[in-house]
């Protein structure tokens, strides 16, 4: 009698313990609005795209930021197809490493301090800093350099520039 109520009092004991644990899991667990399950399709679909578009536009603030503090009103851009750019006279073109520029018309020189200032991928070589840029030529930029026009100048670039 004794192994019988023995075992009717652990097993109300355990239903008790496995009612409580359920109960605790089910009121404030996981999936409730305090504490809501997230899958990895939202992760990828919606959360990345959401953190994107304000790195993006953090980024675009700060750009326009830094241009007014140049004291200059600026274009910018990163074109993995050429774009055509037209300088006015005095314009500076600010391009990032692996930009690519190509003089059509007018007059543009290099503005860079370093050597070479911009690499002639048409004729081989480099040019220096206030070099002026033959026109139909190719010109890559191996850092962050300048092409300033003299006078109007239409150029096609492929890459990062900043126009101020």
């Amino acid at each position: 009698m004794k192994k019988k109520r023995l075992r009717t009092a652990l097993c109300i004991a355990l239903a008790a313990a496995g009612l409580t644990a359920f109960g605790a899991l089910a009121a404030g667990g996981a999936g409730s609005q305090s504490d809501p399950l997230v899958t990895l399709s939202y992760l990828t679909d919606t959360f990345t795209g959401q953190i994107m578009d304000k790195v993006d536009a953090s980024i675009a603030g700060r750009d326009a930021r830094l241009l007014q503090e140049l004291g200059g009103s600026a274009v910018s851009g990163a074109a993995s197809a050429y774009t055509a750019v037209t300088l006015g006279a005095g314009q500076t073109l600010y391009g990032e490493a692996g930009c690519e520029v190509l003089l059509r018309s007018g007059a543009a020189s290099c503005g860079a301090s370093a050597e070479p200032g911009l690499v002639d991928t048409t004729a081989g070589g480099g040019i220096a800093g206030g070099a002026s840029l033959q026109a139909n030529h190719l010109y890559l930029m191996t850092d962050s350099r300048t092409v300033t026009a003299s006078e109007g100048a239409v150029l096609l670039v492929r890459g990062v520039y900043t126009i101020a």
